[in-house]
């Protein structure tokens, strides 16, 4: 059995986390509720600071990583690069965060730091 948590608590956890820390946070799109994968879009103050995924990693666990998007990283790209999400994977979570210290956020769930 995997520890992997279900999909709407792990959804749910990141945005309780994000309000917890004064932020905002939306689903933008709904998945599976139990497998689906899950991708976050993290702003502060509105400005793009990156995309999140959770993916599988070599050794058969869960794991967040991040995409950091250019200098040129835009909501055009980042809609381009959601919208060949979709056609690949249908299931997945869709979340945006709008949370102060994006960077400490991301180097907290992501473990880089």
């Amino acid at each position: 059995m995997s520890d992997r948590l279900p999909a709407h608590l792990e959804a749910a956890a990141l945005i309780r986390r994000a309000e917890a820390d004064g932020g905002f946070a939306a689903v933008l799109r709904k998945g599976d509720p139990d497998r689906g994968a899950m991708t976050v879009v993290i702003r502060e103050r509105g400005d793009l600071h990156g995309l999140m995924e959770r993916e599988l990693g070599p050794d058969f666990t869960y794991g967040w990583s991040l995409r950091r998007l250019d200098a040129t990283g835009d909501d055009d790209s980042v809609a381009g690069l959601i919208a060949k999400k979709e056609q690949f994977d249908p299931d997945f979570w869709l979340i945006e965060l709008d949370i102060p210290q994006a960077e400490r956020f991301i180097a907290g769930t992501t473990g880089l730091g």
